[in-house]
């Protein structure tokens, strides 16, 4: 495995001494057993500047640590990652920043994650290399131990040549990425674009699936929409105390009739001010009342030393605060609003307490947080009102779909998921449960798997 961060967390305790702790994250748990089976080591940076601590052992896996400098992290993560390539791939919300330094910063950090790749796995071995960090590893990688058999997973959208194309470095993106033997997308879209870019800038022959290279090799780019363990999360959501958690959540906001909620990390591709802003709206007009329906969001801090996240950080806050001067009450709140991070124990119980979850981002691979709340609703209660630019809206139709650039759509679909017949919302909630549990995590990252090679023992 091969990703940015390392599958734990480091955690300094009082004695002054080192401890690593499991990272929560859903592609952690799905890859757990396969990792553990086949003596697996996982590659990436411990989230510290300070000087990379040696491979080491910790939940049953290898850990090699790559070492990021301060300045590496201000520009190949912070810079080429995060203001080139994360804009630019969502369809330009924000406007992408070329710099030739941060490319470099890209190519060098890359390349170390490759060598590094490239010391560790056996011979013949499967190396799976994960997201937008590291495009030019899957080449690199190759041109260092051509025996290996190498998958790419992209978590992100791809975007169509006509936005791709303004990248300087377009074409050396795309070899990097062909250095794989399969590249994984989250929706079949993706995967067309990709294989149309092959086409349009590097002059390759495709069919179906599948890339020609000069060399003779086949790449193949398919879609596998990435999921969440759905097991897990259920069993959290179903104990004693997180209903407890969920009904104390309810009366602290003044126990209003519906409860909606958003949770995101604070993006500017999330629409968290296009769903505020149109809430707002309906409270203004008398459409839905206080005492009808409260608006949890929950904004989890993210990138606080990219400017364009302070910017948005001030705009969400300052329209929150307009809505509750205009609307709330004491101990009734419009919006209340959080811009902190919570364990998955918190976020059930809120997943609970929410009549409508409302997940509105105008740019998302998938968004895991819709099957998130889906999995919590285990009694088929709530509703869903989903994008139709999230990766998500291919498996859940019965969700309220809407485009979160229209604002008059949007406070229309809103009201419709308020007031949701109760029979119709179970029957709603009910196939899109179905949905989700017969394709949870172990599905996603099985079938990857299955498509690089049929050879892995599992």
């Amino acid at each position: 495995m091969v990703a940015n961060r390392l599958p734990v967390d480091r955690v300094d305790t009082p004695d002054g001494s080192t401890q690593w702790r499991r990272s929560p994250g859903g592609l952690v748990t799905a890859l757990d057993p396969v990792m553990k089976a086949n003596k697996g080591a996982w590659i990436g940076w411990a989230g510290s500047t300070e000087e990379a601590p040696e491979p080491f052992d910790e939940a049953g896996m290898h850990l090699v640590p790559v070492p990021l400098s301060a300045k590496e992290v201000e520009e190949y993560y912070e810079g080429f990652s995060n203001a080139t390539l994360w804009p630019l791939y969502h369809d330009v919300i924000a406007p992408p920043v070329y710099r030739r330094e941060w490319w470099e910063a890209y190519v060098k950090v890359n390349r170390r994650f490759a060598e590094a790749a490239a010391e560790t796995a056996d011979d013949g071995a499967l190396v799976w290399v994960h997201d937008y960090q590291l495009q030019l590893v899957p080449e690199m990688l190759r041109a260092l131990r051509p025996d290996l058999r190498i998958g790419f997973f992209l978590h992100i959208p791809l975007p169509p040549v006509e936005l791709f194309a303004r990248l300087p470095w377009r074409q050396q993106i795309l070899r990097g990425l062909l250095g794989a033997d399969l590249v994984g997308f989250q929706r079949p879209g993706a995967a067309s674009n990709f294989l149309r870019l092959t086409r349009r800038l590097l002059g390759y022959q495709t069919q179906r699936d599948q890339t020609f290279l000069p060399d003779g090799r086949v790449v193949r780019a398919r879609s596998f929409p990435i999921s969440i363990d759905v097991a897990q999360l259920e069993e959290i959501a179903r104990r004693p105390e997180t209903q407890r958690r969920a009904e104390e959540i309810r009366e602290e906001i003044g126990s209003p009739a519906k409860v909606l909620l958003g949770i995101d990390r604070l993006d500017y591709t999330k629409g968290i001010g296009e769903r505020i802003h149109a809430f707002a709206e309906l409270l203004t007009e008398g459409v839905v009342t206080p005492d009808e329906a409260t608006f949890i969001q929950v904004a989890t801090p993210s990138r606080e030393r990219v400017e364009q996240y302070k910017l948005l950080r001030d705009e969400v806050e300052l329209a929150v605060g307009r809505v509750n001067g205009t609307h709330g009450r004491i101990g009734r709140p419009a919006v209340t609003y959080l811009h902190s991070s919570h364990d998955r124990e918190e976020l059930a119980a809120l997943y609970r307490a929410a009549d409508v979850m409302v997940v509105t981002p105008l740019r998302d691979g998938m968004n895991l947080v819709a099957k998130e709340y889906i999995a919590c609703r285990y009694d088929n209660t709530g509703a869903l009102l989903l994008s139709e630019f999230a990766g998500a809206a291919d498996e859940f139709r019965q969700a309220f779909l809407v485009n979160p650039y229209d604002v008059d759509g949007l406070k229309a679909t809103l009201v419709d998921a308020l007031r949701l017949d109760p029979r119709n919302a179970t029957r709603r909630m009910r196939s899109m449960r179905r949905h989700l549990v017969e394709h949870d995590v172990d599905r996603w990252a099985s079938s990857f798997l299955s498509a690089l090679t049929g050879e892995l023992r599992t």
